[in-house]
């Protein structure tokens, strides 16, 4: 059985290499290539492959965004430039990868290791948590969040967030006019955005401090902040000390 396989990549010099090299090799069955990430998330959910090439350094939305906007992700080998942080997350992870510039032997290798993952039927979701957890150790700050609206992806550049809510298990990113529902937990958001831009205001809530117009008192020595958009958020009393030592009021 070959493995049905999908090559992501937004350079097309690259994908047509990488086609030129599947082709050689009997394992695998080429259905599709997408040139960016967005692209990407609906081949995947449109052709369900049993295997990705999937690029790391992708404008907009990069390789390990593509992941996170996937709710079953399949096998994956990450294909990217040189980036230590990346490259010791997939090892540690027993995550296979390519290091661009790849010989047709390292490829094969990896085609060979990822078959004998897909007949063993094993959950590459767990794998896939763990890298993740492994990138959060790492603090690699996002930069951009994708989410999903009315069918579509847009790509959220994190200066663009006001606020972050959990709200009934759900995650919900806010924007100056409208809000999204996110795949990341809480917990994963507060971890990878730089806390010199957010702050994580009560267990429910991460608030962006360029977005702070107001800091008001509350009742008995509590606080709240009133943002641009004059949404008003508490302030955890175990918090408070540290906000006033960002803010320094």
């Amino acid at each position: 059985m070959k493995l049905r396989t999908l090559i992501v990549d937004d350079e097309a010099p690259a994908r047509e290499r990488l086609k030129r090299l599947l082709a050689q090799n009997d394992a695998v069955e080429l259905i599709g290539e997408a040139e960016n990430g967005k692209r990407a998330v609906e081949m995947i959910e449109e052709r369900n492959p049993d295997l990705v090439l999937l690029d790391i350094q992708m404008p907009e939305l990069d390789g390990f965004e593509v992941i996170k906007m996937l709710t079953r992700p399949p096998l994956i080998i990450f294909v990217t430039a040189y980036d230590q942080y990346a490259i010791q997350a997939f090892e540690v992870n027993a995550l296979d990868y390519l290091l661009k510039p790849f010989t047709r032997v390292r490829l094969d290798r990896a085609i060979e290791r990822a078959n004998q993952e897909f007949s063993k039927k094993a959950d590459f979701t767990t794998k896939i948590d763990a890298l993740f957890q492994t990138l959060n150790r790492q603090k690699r700050y996002l930069e951009r969040v994708a989410v999903r609206h009315e069918g579509r992806i847009f790509v959220i550049p994190v200066n663009e967030i006001d606020w972050i809510s959990a709200e009934e298990g759900a995650i919900y990113l806010h924007t100056k006019d409208r809000r999204y529902l996110v795949n990341y937990t809480l917990d994963e958001l507060d971890s990878r955005l730089s806390p010199r831009a957010f702050f994580r205001a009560h267990r429910s809530a991460i608030l962006n401090l360029n977005r702070v117009k107001e800091v008001i008192p509350w009742f008995a020595g509590s606080y709240r902040v009133r943002l641009s958009s004059s949404v008003e958020i508490d302030i955890s009393r175990n918090r408070v000390k540290e906000l006033r030592q960002i803010i320094d009021w």
